[in-house]
């Protein structure tokens, strides 16, 4: 695990030291100009995400109760901390704010790390702790995601799509660590739908970026909720609908009270 956690962050330490030319992806159509432009920050998360994935694969299959079962379900979370911790790093100016981060970072890894390879074991003595820090986990990568978006000013184009894969993976994730034990593409995917729409509703209101991202938020976890008790808690969905209605109305209030 120091291994892996090493090379992902020198990866993102090289991008410090090398320096390339910005390049800018242009493409004209009648009526639509796009343009994104392409540094390497960019190149370089990307590298880092795969290096976790693949890192990630090779340390649960080093686990002794893996056996034949898949390692897709313990690779989302990994690389998902690793693409979002990247782009604070990459905005983030030399100094002690930067270094600060890039322990932090460090820190966030060993966790994600640690705790995917305890849950491959459903009865390993630390699973329920490793469960709900990856629940946990998840969701203030999201928060932390939404709010990144708004705060770097992302047009919709990108800002939906990456709303729209980051919701539905993490949901995936957390529907099969909540004892589904399936992978639910159905709810995962109207998870998704519905946080990209409201990410898209919200985009042009005079939002700050916290409010922008308490409110997708609060979406994503009140549906994510509604999604578990119905799966796994047997509930008629009038009872099944109280916590997340109510947790969807926590997180409006503390983004309408935040400003």
């Amino acid at each position: 695990m120091g291994i892996l956690v090493a090379s992902v962050l020198l990866t993102f330490a090289l991008t410090r030291i090398i320096q390339a030319p910005r390049l800018t992806l242009e493409v004209t159509l009648p009526g639509f100009y796009f343009a994104y432009p392409l540094t390497l920050g960019t190149a370089m998360t990307l590298l880092a995400s795969i290096v976790t994935a693949s890192g990630m694969n090779w340390l649960s299959h080093e686990h002794p109760f893996l056996r034949e079962k898949s390692t897709i379900e313990h690779l989302l979370l990994p690389t998902l901390t690793t693409f979002v911790v990247g782009g604070p790093l990459g905005i983030v100016p030399d100094g002690g704010v930067w270094w600060i981060n890039f322990a932090l970072s460090g820190l966030l890894l060993s966790g994600v790390f640690l705790a995917e390879y305890i849950t491959i074991d459903p009865m390993a003595q630390g699973y329920g702790i490793a469960r709900a820090g990856l629940t946990a986990l998840a969701f203030a990568l999201f928060l932390i995601l939404a709010t990144a978006l708004r705060f770097s000013g992302a047009r919709m184009f990108l800002l939906i799509p990456i709303l729209f894969l980051a919701a539905g993976l993490i949901s995936l994730r957390i529907l099969y660590l909540d004892g589904v034990n399936r992978w639910d593409f159905p709810w995962a995917a109207g998870i998704g739908l519905v946080c990209a729409q409201v990410g898209a509703g919200l985009h042009y209101w005079p939002l700050i970026p916290v409010q922008f991202g308490l409110v997708v938020t609060g979406w994503l976890y009140s549906l994510t909720m509604l999604s578990v008790n119905l799966n796994t808690g047997n509930m008629p969905l009038r009872r099944a609908s109280v916590g997340p209605l109510v947790i969807l109305g926590v997180s409006i209030a503390a983004a309408v009270l935040i400003r």
